[in-house]
């Protein structure tokens, strides 16, 4: 009775005209970013979060959430029809997305795909409202030794669940925590890494990094890439599947669903990690695996399913522990604090109505989403005819208004142009950023739980081994460690991220 209860005050909170024009923004914005390759939710979060300056708290983070899931839904559409993921999650969607599009079932797909996402973000979205209260009743035990331990653990599974080469996840994580350093210490007022630079006193702001690693740098390495795209012209035809799709995809839904909530909890994991990860999983229980890259309805229904519950999951660590798990729960992290907020198990008593109207927010987004996707399939296609080179200029000029307008500072933007070009660098060494982004974001919150630890346990440092949870969360850290040395973990590793 308790979580209907709970369920009820969300709902009082989103059903406002206000709130449910900026859920309906924001899943909108979500389609449109994940339908035209090129842009993606990181960038357009980061791009965005200035103007969540002038918002109220819960419509901001409603708009925001909207954007990342409704992205899921978007890439699929591009990657059906165009052979060209919108988004990193779907990826593996245009094996058989794009091969059943050139066999003349290209609404079939879409119709899968839009169906499962549907299934998947409910049943993902009642798992948070149900494991919430557990969870944070949980995390209220938690002193700065747990927390110190979790952020340490969470680092490490980034690191190891990270795409690419593992010491380059590593030396990314190392170079986040050096720059969330960057500014005045607290508790001694001197400056650290600031060169002598004033404008460094107060630290790096987390919109200009973030807006330089994920926004200026996708613009100039989307401009290396040939501008012409073939977009699927033949009729699209009826989007509803029949009785034996629906009975061919039901259960890879189910797979995908289960296996994206699951995955999505883990730091470095989201939705990319699970639509990859149930394909190879739908691959492997087929009977005839020969039929994947073919047009198998498996193939779309898996991983479209597992990406939308992976990514509405990934808000379970966020809002219970205050923890992001990726890059853009980094970002939501970035949003919280511009309002003021501290997340953590105390939102949920502290801010009933904020947390309750963000979980319900996302169930009412994918109400949305259902009907933004089925009827506007033919205004889609037609947007994907739009040239990049006409959409990078307005984004630039976006992205630069919006650093500016935070602090009146040209400096501010001179330094997102470096940590863009910076991030450019990192796409050509093969460097993943969003594991950068996680070391910055938890750097500072690590080293001021590391200092109450040490001063409650008047400089015992013994106390991370002999508080119980401290201890286990440390030991889980190591066994990732010691995992990730296995040759056969490793490969397993690889072969996940390379199945596409």
């Amino acid at each position: 009775m308790e979580l209907f209860g709970n369920l009820g005050i969300g709902f009082d909170a989103v059903l406002t005209l206000a709130n449910l024009g900026y859920c309906f923004l924001g899943a909108l914005l979500g389609t449109l970013i994940g339908v035209l390759p090129g842009l993606g939710p990181v960038a357009t979060i980061a791009m965005l979060l200035p103007i969540t300056y002038g918002l109220p708290p819960l419509s901001a983070l409603i708009m925001l959430a909207g954007i990342y899931y409704g992205a899921q839904y978007g890439g699929s559409t591009t990657a059906i029809l165009v052979n060209l993921p919108g988004e990193s999650s779907s990826v593996v969607t245009c094996l058989d997305g794009y091969a059943m599009a050139r066999q003349g079932r290209a609404g079939v797909a879409l119709g899968v795909a839009a169906l499962g996402s549907f299934f998947a973000g409910t049943v993902a979205t009642m798992i948070i409202a149900a494991a919430a209260s557990p969870l944070a009743e949980f995390a209220l035990k938690f002193g700065p030794a747990e927390y110190f331990s979790l952020m340490l653990l969470g680092l490490v599974a980034a690191v190891v669940l990270a795409q690419g080469d593992f010491f380059k996840a590593l030396a990314m994580v190392a170079l986040g925590l050096v720059l969330g350093s960057v500014g005045t210490d607290v508790s001694s007022g001197e400056e650290r890494f600031t060169f002598g630079i004033p404008e460094l006193a107060d630290g790096i702001s987390f919109v200009v990094l973030s807006m330089g690693l994920f926004g200026i740098a996708e613009i100039i390495v989307n401009l290396e890439h040939s501008d012409k795209r073939e977009v699927f012209k033949q009729k699209i035809g009826s989007l509803l599947p029949t009785r034996h799709d629906l009975k061919a995809a039901a259960k890879p839904a189910l797979r995908g669903t289960l296996l994206g909530s699951v995955l999505g909890i883990l730091p470095g994991g989201g939705a990319v990690l699970s639509s990859f990860t149930s394909y190879t999983l739908e691959k492997r229980l087929a009977a005839d695996p020969s039929r994947f890259g073919k047009g198998a309805i498996e193939g779309v229904a898996g991983p479209e399913a597992a990406n939308n519950a992976g990514a509405q999951t990934s808000f379970i660590p966020l809002l219970v522990m205050g923890l992001p798990s990726n890059a853009v729960m980094a970002l939501m992290v970035g949003a919280m604090m511009i309002h003021g907020i501290v997340p953590g198990p105390q939102i949920m008593s502290e801010r009933p109505t904020l947390f309750w109207g963000l979980i319900v927010s996302m169930w009412i987004g994918n109400v949305f989403l259902i009907l933004l996707n089925m009827p506007l399939i033919g205004i889609w296609v037609r947007l994907l005819q739009v040239p990049y080179r006409l959409l990078y200029p307005i984004i630039l000029v976006f992205c630069c208004v919006g650093i500016y307008s935070i602090n009146n500072s040209a400096f501010d933007v001179g330094l997102a142009l470096v940590f863009g070009l910076a991030g450019y660098l990192f796409n050509k060494l093969g460097c993943e950023p969003a594991p950068l982004l996680l070391g910055f974001v938890l750097g500072p919150m690590m080293e001021e739980n590391l200092r109450r630890a040490m001063l409650l346990a008047r400089g015992d440092a013994t106390v991370f081994f002999t508080r119980p949870i401290s201890a286990t969360l440390l030991a889980l850290a190591l066994a990732l460690i010691l995992l990730l040395a296995s040759p056969t973990a490793r490969k397993t590793r690889e072969e996940a991220f390379r199945e596409a």
